[in-house]
């Protein structure tokens, strides 16, 4: 879906209002160099048991398993990717799918349908 206007305002009330059938394309990374001429795309969706590399920011070239993909605030959390707080308890950082590279798909054959 399209939206029709490029004015940032509307670009970001458009992603804000976006149901979640429309926000899961906004949780795309860029595959690897491997995955990309296998599948002939640049990037793919990414889904919970995908492993990751993060190519930005200050767990730079970490790699892991995605734990769970948060539709609502377009965020993906990875396995061994943890923040300790306050009180002392380990959770999850929040990374933006933009700054992540996929290395391997968790459902290679079923994602791997090309028409």
């Amino acid at each position: 879906m399209m939206i029709a206007s490029a004015k940032p305002r509307k670009q970001r009330k458009y992603r804000y209002n976006a149901p979640l059938h429309i926000r899961s394309h906004f949780v795309n990374a860029h595959l690897s160099d491997e995955l990309s001429k296998k599948h002939k795309k640049r990037s793919m969706t990414v889904r919970a048991g995908d492993k990751i590399k993060i190519m930005r920011g200050q767990f730079r070239g970490k790699e892991g398993l995605v734990k769970e993909v948060d539709l609502k605030n377009c965020v993906v959390f990875v396995e061994g990717i943890t923040r300790q707080k306050v009180n002392g308890q380990d959770t999850f950082v929040p990374l933006q799918p933009s700054k992540l590279m996929i290395i391997s798909l968790k459902d290679e054959a079923k994602r791997g349908k090309v028409n």
